[in-house]
């Protein structure tokens, strides 16, 4: 063996002129200084570029500096989709800050619980929310700097800051000399998670893993140059899914939406030629379902990209059938939104329209900046074979998985044992490396010994003309230990019996798999637009 030293370890060092680290500060830096005139931001009849949103951003770091906001304080912010939230991704860490987007659906208790918990030190406020901060700020012991984002376009609310986010602004330096993190590794954004159990955890990221993210978007999903983006998918929901930073690399055009309405949606597309968004697949059923005057009219290509609750294949069969392009994806708060994607092979273009949908609804496989990917047992961590039946649990590994939970080590610790994150997702993972989600571990039905999966029972029922929306829970049964119980609301107009339903998924699948009872009705969200699983469990369960 040879034991002479590595020539390459000598005088081959880091230094200023070869290393930087990885930020998406750089992203908005670059499209103003390159393509500064070209639009960045439309907010109804308010149209900036990139150069005027860069200036902005800086104006924005100047006077949370110059309010002593520095390295470590959390600056949180309650705001729809709006030019002062997409500013926000830029202008606090900016100034070393950790952005932290709430979201806009949590009630005054959850507000206050996590300003409380991430000691925000700035809260900048839409009118729409200043009723539900007013009660949050009450319920805290140290006030915040509160700042006011005065809408011109929105009627409603009160002002309630020390100052509107215009004039904050207005007194910060437009030439401020912001600086990169001194690690790639410094925390960028804060994102809480649904909380749908006890208090919500604070998942960090870091500079790096949104710099890989925004790139990693643009990449699986050929975004190309100068995209034209609506903003249908909340910035609260992991920063966007880091599209903010996306949108700067690819000096793109982030259109903004307060209200996620389908007329809003289709005359956006239309009027300014938006040429991609995402949305949860409860945002494609509204859309499948608008009347078709509302849909005519669109002359050009839509991308669309969707995750959350896995999307039935009929409601991607019926967006492909508009003439959208659907990419679905997959991730968690947890793994800076989609980290998984589900890659198109053009091969498959000779399909049936309804095999492609199916091949369309799987999560599919690592995203390129995701270093690895497993379906495997979660005690033994072996992985599962890739025979598409046998079901394991998601792990992930690599850049894209956040830093941890803040002041939560344990939990921490938890979610990353064996050197994976541990997502709590049980999947399938076919023969051709594609992961295909069942369910979350604690939604699956276990009916006398059989494993039913939630979701493929769902994709039944939505096959079913006269079904809007669905969801299936467990129902705990004297003989089958649980039985699935489905909860349909219907298209408007329409009449159809328990029976009917359950017949038609006898028809479709195995029997044993069909719901063994049907409740009407609307079905509760979360924040973020998934259906409250836990909810239904409780009222299937109390009229059992």
């Amino acid at each position: 063996m040879s034991t002479h030293s590595n020539p390459y370890q000598f005088g081959l060092e880091k230094n200023a002129a070869n290393f930087s680290a990885l930020s998406p500060l750089t992203f908005i830096e670059r499209s103003a200084s390159v393509f500064p005139n070209h639009t960045a931001v439309i907010h109804q009849q308010t149209k900036r570029s990139w150069s005027e949103t860069y200036t902005r951003c800086r104006q924005l770091a100047s006077a949370l500096s110059q309010n002593g906001i520095g390295k470590g304080d959390t600056v949180a912010v309650m705001a729809p989709n709006l030019p002062e939230l997409f500013e926000a991704h830029f202008g606090v860490p900016m100034c070393g800050a950790v952005l932290n987007a709430l979201n806009v659906r949590l009630d005054a208790e959850a507000i206050a619980f996590i300003l409380q918990h991430a000691e925000a030190k700035v809260v900048i406020v839409d009118r729409e929310f200043s009723e539900v901060i007013s009660k949050a700020l009450k319920m805290i012991p140290h006030r915040p700097l509160v700042i006011d984002i005065d809408d011109p376009y929105y009627e409603g609310g009160e002002l309630i800051g020390s100052s509107d986010y215009e004039a904050f602004i207005g007194k910060g330096d437009s030439e401020f000399n912001w600086q990169m993190p001194g690690d790639e590794w410094d925390a960028i954004s804060l994102n809480y998670t649904s909380g749908t159990t006890g208090n919500p955890k604070g998942v960090v990221y870091h500079h790096r893993g949104a710099y890989l993210n925004a790139m990693s978007n643009i990449v699986s999903w050929n975004m190309g140059q100068h995209p034209v983006y609506l903003w249908t998918l909340p910035m609260f929901h992991c920063n966007g899914w880091c599209f903010p930073w996306s949108l700067a690399a690819s000096a793109g055009v982030s259109v903004c939406l307060r209200h996620v309405r389908a007329d809003d949606i289709y005359a956006a597309i239309k009027d300014e030629k938006v040429n991609h968004f995402c949305g949860a697949p409860i945002v494609l059923n509204m859309l499948n379902n608008a009347p078709e005057e509302m849909k005519a009219g669109i002359n050009h290509a839509v991308k669309v990209m969707t995750a959350g609750a896995a999307p039935p294949a009929a409601v991607i069969q019926g967006m492909e059938g508009m003439g959208f392009s659907v990419t679905h994806v997959y991730g968690l708060t947890e793994t800076y939104g989609p980290s998984v994607v589900c890659e198109w092979h053009q091969e498959w273009n000779d399909r049936s329209d309804e095999e492609i949908a199916r091949l369309k609804s799987r999560q599919g496989v690592r995203a390129p900046m995701l270093d690895g990917l497993m379906v495997a047992d979660p005690v033994t961590m072996e992985p599962v074979p890739q025979d598409g039946e046998t079901m394991g649990e998601i792990f992930m590994r690599g850049n894209l998985v956040m830093k941890g939970y803040l002041k939560n080590p344990t939990t921490t610790e938890e979610s990353f044992e064996g050197g994976w994150f541990h997502s709590g997702d049980l999947a399938v993972w076919h023969p051709d490396g594609y992961i295909d989600i069942k369910d979350r571990s604690k939604d699956i039905i276990i009916s006398g010994g059989e494993n039913i999966s939630s979701i493929e029972v769902e994709d039944v029922l939505y096959r079913n003309r006269n079904v809007m929306e669905a969801a299936v829970v467990a129902c705990d049964d004297d003989k089958w230990g649980e039985v699935p119980c489905a909860f349909v609301s219907l298209k408007d107009g329409v009449e159809v019996t328990e029976q009917e339903i359950i017949d038609f998924c006898r028809e479709n699948m195995a029997n044993f798999k069909a719901p063994k009872k049907v409740v009407f009705g609307a079905l509760p969200k979360t924040s973020t637009g998934k259906i409250q699983k836990f909810v239904l469990r409780d009222k299937a369960n109390s009229s059992a």
